[in-house]
């Protein structure tokens, strides 16, 4: 059915919930994953780049902190269920691309991932699920 599993957190509770769900899959189905998590560069926070330059060094090193506790996680659930796991972390502005490629340059058989369950204007101008379904040629299962 499913030989690789493409697993991308940000880290919050409801992403946990579907890594495990992603990798209870995994296990069922022999599958490995791929757990991804997308930061995005400081340059894109900011209205003035050049006033950010300082601050620079210190986002870098609080976003590779974050990312490692993130895809540990994955990891140790992964090795708990004796699935094979890799990591792989994309600076991005658009972290919906960034998941549609990972899936591509990855050879992934399907997307596991989080919706946030947004309504309204939030849902319609901010869900990066949303814009995978729309924009990805792989399989996407939402965990809600």
């Amino acid at each position: 059915m499913y030989t690789h599993i493409l697993l991308p957190t940000d880290g919050s509770d409801l992403s946990k919930a579907a890594i495990k769900h992603g990798v209870a899959l995994a296990k069922a189905t022999g599958a490995k994953i791929t757990a991804l998590v997308v930061s995005t560069p400081l340059h894109s926070l900011v209205v003035d780049p050049h006033a950010a330059t300082k601050a620079l060094a210190q986002y870098k090193s609080l976003v590779a902190d974050q990312t490692a506790k993130y895809l540990d996680h994955v990891k140790e659930d992964a090795e708990q269920a004796g699935v094979a796991c890799s990591t792989l972390c994309v600076e991005h502005d658009k972290p919906y691309e960034a998941i549609v490629d990972a899936a591509r340059n990855e050879d992934c058989d399907l997307v596991l991932m989080a919706s946030h369950g947004l309504r309204g204007v939030s849902a319609i101008l901010g869900s990066e699920t949303l814009k995978v379904l729309t924009h990805s040629t792989v399989p996407i299962l939402v965990y809600r």
